[in-house]
């Protein structure tokens, strides 16, 4: 890759643990955050895909001509240099030759400590000795706005590791900024330049990265200035000898700690531990996370994505960075990471039992829940919104029937307390108290059912100020409308939670969510039913909204995907809802599954804030790719294989972007779930934002639990597959409690096929037969059966 041929937007990687993080682009732009990374950034992200820039600077020069340049392909570099970039979960590197100038710059985060590791290795093809400079230059934000630069402190420390002292550069935030106040951000370099002390080249004033003219210059060396009153920066840099064929690795870290003190302890470890150990580990414990259950089937595309990328998107990005490139930092979002966090029940349970703890204790005592919140403070906003709170005994259903976990229903946890918002309101944001009532997980999952009972005039539940679908805000902001697809969520809810309620005796509760289910599924069979497909909702008034009626949003894809996967409406009802689906929303020549159409823009009654979305981006007609998968885990559901295949191809970035006509369209990472896609011409096939979306744990369950049909209810497993038709055969390894499990689901399975797989030890399974799994001993090996 050149300059010439780069993307025409960036390409990311998201590097984090549960703490601490940060992005790196192709070109070597980069950034870092520590416990939040909208509201304590410690160094900047542009969220600008035209120039990409970079609150972190890493620069070689030449000390014989003066010349310097980027490790990546940004900041100016010459057009003819070729770059090998590599994006892999946990690391990022980034090669080039520069004459005869070899450099390699890998990029990691800890998988435990606040610390971003850059490791650089130079090796010097030539016959001719390199006298080079190494320069590390970032500029501290320390917060979420560049205003909270101006309560920033910097200092330098000299620490002694081993028989080497190093300089390390700290920014303190002096500002008690969104509970982030007295954190300490540190830059430090290995090895220290030769000379010791007085050899050492560095500052804490950016000014000094500046001419009169106001264009940056690299002065021949920094004037050693820490203190307040400065532009907050830091800037490292060492002079380098390679003589011919001699090679040098520089390491500059990156870290933060709560306190100056903790953040010299935190340096003084990320010094004195080896860089290549520390990359070791990273590959390591990724390696351990994603390699749960991998695949290996006919297509290699599929592959990559669920054995890789699917899961690592879902928790580095969405559960533990909450930020991609747009939208650069994020708070919580209850739904968001409750949603995010089912995909992982067979693969990391504990992080799905710690997020359904964590939104249980942003829950209000009337059952309502924080929308979305930010650490450490807990300030959010508290809404109107009706679907929010019910993902919370969605994915505790999910957690204990696929891990047997019942002990989690009784964990204790408190309620928050604040103002209710005025009926007249959508919203208030604020800090809420943490209230001194602690009541059963259990309860606060039976308190969300119990708020969302009421109905309106077509006895469908209340939509409040946007269910699924934040951008329909209008709809029943007055009290009165309604949401079909809500209806079809609360029917399955019911169905899958009333029987704990009645196993902890809580038949009385259960009675009563049922007879509500009863009401629910009589109004959604018949007035929701529009003749060929589902409504979307009732507004206030009692006009339909997804109706032929409509002139826009005539129909919607969740409403039709809901009616298969809820189960509620009759067989003819599903068959026919997803065949106009496929009909009217389905967009065959550029390989797209639209949200809604017509495209909302003058419709009266307004729907909300999603008629402000240009049509066919978003939310407002796109492909929404979180929907989207819904439709193929209902194509399933109807038996459709190739359909669903299909549909699995127009979601995958990673065969949108092998397309030759659709991939330059698109023009974003492969490797990453998109949030949407546009529909609408001039813009047909363009990606939205990328990363920074549900739908990657979404396609990796419809990929694993729907295409592949592996189901788990605690130690069992079954398989009922849907394969799509040109796969004779796909096989599947499941690793459980040290134990792996080997299947083979062959779809033409003859006499002598299932011989042969006895004879080597293998167990025969049918489709829908389960089977216990053995906890410990050797690898078990089994035949699936496909009919």
């Amino acid at each position: 890759m050149s300059n010439l041929n780069r993307p025409l937007r960036p390409w990311i990687n998201v590097l984090a643990n549960a703490e601490f993080g940060g992005l790196v682009s192709e070109a070597g732009a980069s950034c870092t955050w520590a416990g939040n990374s909208r509201l304590n950034q410690l160094t900047a992200w542009s969220n600008d895909p035209v120039t990409d820039l970079s609150g972190e600077t890493f620069l070689l020069q030449d000390l014989r001509s003066g010349e310097a340049w980027n490790l990546g392909a940004g900041g100016g570099n010459a057009n003819d240099t070729s770059y090998d970039v590599q994006h892999e979960p946990g690391l990022t590197s980034i090669r080039h030759q520069r004459g005869a100038l070899e450099v390699s710059a890998t990029w990691c985060v800890d998988p435990l400590r606040s610390l971003k590791q850059l490791r650089i290795v130079l090796h010097n093809g030539g016959s001719a000795t390199q006298r080079l400079r190494l320069v590390g230059m970032v500029e501290w934000l320390m917060g979420a706005e560049r205003s909270d630069r101006r309560s920033v402190g910097t200092a330098q420390a000299r620490l002694q590791v081993g028989a080497l002292a190093f300089d390390v550069l700290t920014a303190t935030q002096g500002d008690g900024h969104a509970g982030f106040g007295g954190g300490t951000a540190f830059l430090a370099l290995h090895p220290p330049p030769p000379g010791g002390g007085n050899a050492a080249d560095w500052t804490c004033d950016r000014r000094e990265l500046f001419g009169a003219d106001g264009r940056r210059v690299l002065a021949a060396r920094f004037g050693r200035q820490a203190g307040p009153g400065l532009d907050p920066c830091a800037v490292l840099a060492t002079a380098l000898r390679l003589g011919p064929g001699e090679s040098a690795e520089c390491v500059f870290y990156l870290g933060q700690a709560a306190t100056s003190e903790a953040a010299q302890v935190e340096a003084r470890h990320a010094l004195a531990t080896n860089a290549a150990q520390r990359e070791l580990a990273v590959r390591e414990h990724w390696d351990d996370l994603l390699g749960a259950v991998t695949v290996h089937t006919p297509d290699r595309l599929f592959d990559g994505l669920v054995n890789h990328w699917l899961l690592y998107q879902t928790v580095a990005c969405r559960m533990w960075a909450r930020a991609g490139f747009l939208p650069g930092g994020w708070a919580y979002g209850y739904r968001d990471q409750l949603q995010d966090a089912m995909a992982l029940a067979t693969t990391a349970p504990g992080l799905l039992r710690r997020q359904l703890l964590l939104a249980a204790s942003r829950q209000f005592a009337q059952g309502d829940v924080q929308h979305w919140w930010h650490p450490p403070t807990g300030a959010g906003v508290r809404t109107h919104m009706s679907d929010d709170l019910l993902w919370l005994p969605c994915a505790t259903v999910h957690h204990i029937r696929v891990s047997g976990d019942d002990a989690v229903l009784d964990e204790l946890l408190p309620f928050v307390e604040g103002d209710a918002v005025p009926p007249d309101r959508e919203d208030a944001y604020f800090a809420p108290q943490i209230g001194t009532q602690w009541v059963s997980l259990y309860e606060h999952c039976a308190r969300a059912v119990d708020h969302s009972l009421a109905v309106g005039a077509h006895g469908l539940p209340l939509m409040g100020t946007g269910d699924w679908n934040d951008g329909m805000n209008r709809v029943g902001h007055g009290g009165r409308g309604e949401s079909v697809w809500l209806g079809f969520f609360l029917c399955r809810l019911v169905d899958d939670f009333a029987p704990i309620a009645d196993a902890r005796g809580d038949r009385e509760r259960a009675r009563r969510w049922r007879a509500a289910a009863e009401g629910w599924q009589a109004a959604l069979r018949g007035p929701a039913w529009d003749g060929e497909w589902f409504a979307r909702a009732f507004f206030d008034d009692g006009s339909p909204l997804g109706s032929h009626a409509n002139t826009e949003c005539r129909i919607d894809l969740i409403a039709q995907a809901w009616s298969v996967l809820s189960g509620v409406a009759t067989p003819d009802q599903q068959r026919q809802a997803m065949a106009s689906a496929a009909r009217l929303l389905g967009d065959e020549s550029n390989g797209l599954v639209r949200l809604l159409d017509p495209p909302l823009a003058h419709a009266e009654p307004s729907a909300g804030y999603i008629q402000a979305y240009p049509p066919g981006v978003r939310e407002n007609g796109g492909q929404y790719n979180h929907a989207a998968v819904w439709a193929l885990m209902a194509q399933v559901a109807l038996g459709q294989g190739d359909a669903a295949w299909e549909t699995f191809t127009r979601l995958s970035p990673a065969h949108r972007a092998a397309h030759p006509v659709r991939g330059p369209a698109y023009g974003l990472e492969p490797y990453a779930m998109a949030a949407d896609v546009y529909t609408q011409p001039p813009y047909v096939g363009r990606g939205g934002w990328s990363w920074y979306t549900g739908s990657a744990g979404w396609l990796h369950r419809a990929a694993i639990e729907s295409i592949c049909g592996m189901q788990l209810r605690g130690g069992s497993i079954c398989f009922t597959p849907c394969l799509p038709s040109h796969w004779p055969m796909l096989s599947l390894r499941l690793k459980r409690e040290d134990r792996v499990h080997e299947f083979v689901l062959c779809a033409a399975a003859s006499t002598a096929d299932i011989a042969r797989a006895k004879a080597s030890g293998a167990s025969v399974l049918l489709v829908g037969a389960w089977l216990q799994l053995a906890l410990a001993g050797s690898a078990s090996r089994h035949l699936v059966v496909v009919p």
